[in-house]
């Protein structure tokens, strides 16, 4: 269980910097990012901050209280999911978007959900070593 926690916590503030890296070189358009990553959607870079910043606080309460990150990863996993249909609706109104942002979005989601549900798995051993 310990190497769960390790891996996940590892996991998740490496995807959680650069979300939130990469987000806020969008919005302020650090090192020429915007121009680089062409036609964003700027509803999903705010989700993806959002995001990485859940991330990061949930790498750190996996250690200290698992409850608390599984329900933020759970909150992660709903944003990005609405996001993700927020889009769809957004291509099919003919918004300008690139398809490596739907790509993205599907790794994204499928990535937090493996992470939410490792998150109640850790809070299952946890409540259940606590019992005996």
């Amino acid at each position: 269980m310990k190497a769960v926690k390790i891996i996940s916590s590892v996991l998740l503030t490496f995807f959680g910097g650069l979300s939130v890296f990469m987000t806020l070189s969008i919005i302020f358009d650090w090192f020429d990012i915007r121009e680089k990553e062409g036609n964003y959607v700027l509803f999903i870079v705010y989700a993806n901050l959002v995001c990485g910043i859940i991330y990061l606080l949930s790498a750190w309460l996996i250690h200290k209280k698992v409850d608390w990150a599984k329900t933020l990863l759970a909150l992660s996993s709903a944003i990005l999911i609405v996001a993700f249909v927020a889009l769809h609706v957004y291509i099919k109104n003919e918004g300008v978007y690139e398809e490596k942002t739907v790509k993205a979005m599907i790794f994204r989601i499928a990535f937090t959900i493996v992470l939410t549900l490792t998150a109640f798995y850790l809070s299952y051993k946890n409540q259940k070593n606590n019992n005996y």
